[in-house]
């Protein structure tokens, strides 16, 4: 079924520093930081978490509608899309802004530093859902990180008009407040959170672990090397990481486990399964740089399934991929 996919949509400046971040930062003085890092790479990737959440969908043969803001310098970027079966049919053009842009530095522990630059982003609350939803027959609403009063109003619009949606508030955490926080997750399908943001997102609301998980059906938080944990009213589901042949840059890991998990659970697979099949995708990121450079080949990404996971989970996988 088509699933709408909310977010930032934006081009990826990434670059890496050649130490850690750690080293360069002095107890003492952290309220006031002047510093400057001499990168020895850099990198323009195409970005933004709602493409990187459809890219990941589309390479599992699932049928993404991408929802979002960008600026009439978004020709080359629609066209690489669509080529890959992501639906842009229902982006909004702003005539006036560039597309978002995301800045980041990498050093050689995974710690990033980023700054994002709003641009179209910004006009993201002209968007409504429901046509969109009625138009594509869609069967789901992913709401990811982007203008936060976007993300509220698409939550407000689903519990008004009964469609089914996905709380995803990542990197936003950071700028929404707490009634903005609770008024994007109450009443969602899913909830995505990393344990970081899962405990910045309490804090600022006020709410509990216990009362989060009783406004949200499921409950998926990541942790890193440590895996995901998901929790609903089938209990918890703890799933490790898939094995890793390479690290190259973490930009876009999240987002493409979190279309990995979602399209295997459109396939009909259990929790497991799903988070398997996410956090297979979140490693093939991670080994290359930018967040959709990596491609799913049938028989490869079986054998690798089978690799971190066992052959009976390659074997329920592999009939679903195209």
């Amino acid at each position: 079924m088509p699933v709408l996919v909310a977010g930032s949509i934006a081009s990826d400046h990434l670059m890496h520093f050649p130490g850690k971040f750690s080293d360069q930062l002095l107890a003492d003085h952290l309220h006031k930081v002047s510093l400057s890092f001499l990168v020895d790479e850099l990198t323009i990737k195409r970005g933004g978490v709602a493409p990187n959440i459809c890219y990941a969908m589309a390479q599992l043969g699932g049928s993404p509608v991408l929802v979002g803001a960008v600026g009439e310098d978004f020709g080359e970027y629609r066209d690489f899309l669509e080529a890959n079966h992501v639906d842009c049919s229902h982006v909004y053009v702003s005539p006036t802004q560039h597309t978002a842009r995301f800045v980041c530095t990498t050093d050689t522990e995974m710690n990033q530093i980023g700054s994002f630059y709003a641009g179209a982003m910004a006009e993201s609350a002209e968007i409504e859902i429901s046509p969109i939803w009625d138009a594509t027959d869609a069967d789901l609403v992913v709401i990811s990180a982007y203008d936060p009063s976007a993300m509220v109003k698409h939550s407000a619009e689903c519990r008004d008009k009964n469609l089914r949606f996905v709380a995803d508030p990542s990197q936003q955490v950071t700028r929404m407040d707490g009634d903005q926080l609770k008024a994007l997750i109450e009443g969602a399908d899913l909830l995505f959170t990393n344990d970081y943001e899962r405990e910045l997102l309490e804090s600022k609301t006020g709410l509990s672990t216990a009362d989060i998980d009783a406004q949200v059906n499921v409950r998926v938080t990541t942790l890193g090397s440590k895996g995901v944990e998901i929790v609903g009213d089938f209990g918890t589901v703890h799933t490790p990481v898939a094995k890793e042949r390479s690290k190259s840059d973490p930009t876009g890991v999240g987002d493409a486990f979190r279309g990995g998990l979602l399209t295997a659970r459109d396939w009909g697979l259990s929790w497991e399964r799903s988070a398997e099949v996410g956090s297979l995708l979140a490693t093939m990121v991670l080994e290359t740089m930018g967040t959709q450079e990596y491609t799913v080949v049938k028989d490869e990404f079986g054998a690798r399934l089978a690799e971190s996971y066992g052959d009976d989970c390659a074997a329920e996988v592999l009939p679903h991929l195209p």
